[in-house]
């Protein structure tokens, strides 16, 4: 298994190795539409991160902080993106993002 690989979760190892061809081609999407217009990987992550933020999906948001972090954003930066959603989204539900990035960027330190 390749360094990369061991870092992603073992949820989604266990989906790639039973249904390889999809998660290809859910990979696929993701690159193509990143190369579709002209947000750089840093914002292309916070804004994935927002969205994760937004549909409260811990999983999505421990994976685009990481994400967020190797495409060059700051902890800082990361944390901003999520409280500027507050009026969007609400204070609870902007908490348990920061909590979740909180999780990763812990492990940063």
């Amino acid at each position: 298994m390749k360094k990369k690989e061991k870092r992603l979760p073992k949820a989604y190892r266990d989906l790639k190795e039973r249904y390889g061809e999809f998660l290809h081609a859910v990979e696929s999407l993701g690159v193509s539409v990143k190369k579709a217009g002209p947000i750089d990987e840093k914002t292309a992550q916070l804004v994935q991160l927002a969205a994760a933020a937004a549909i409260r999906s811990e999983g999505s948001v421990h994976s685009h902080t990481r994400r967020a972090l190797e495409a060059g954003a700051t902890p800082e930066e990361i944390r901003h993106a999520l409280v500027l959603l507050t009026s969007t989204i609400g204070f609870p539900t902007v908490v348990a993002g920061l909590t979740w990035a909180g999780d990763i960027l812990g492990r940063k330190r």
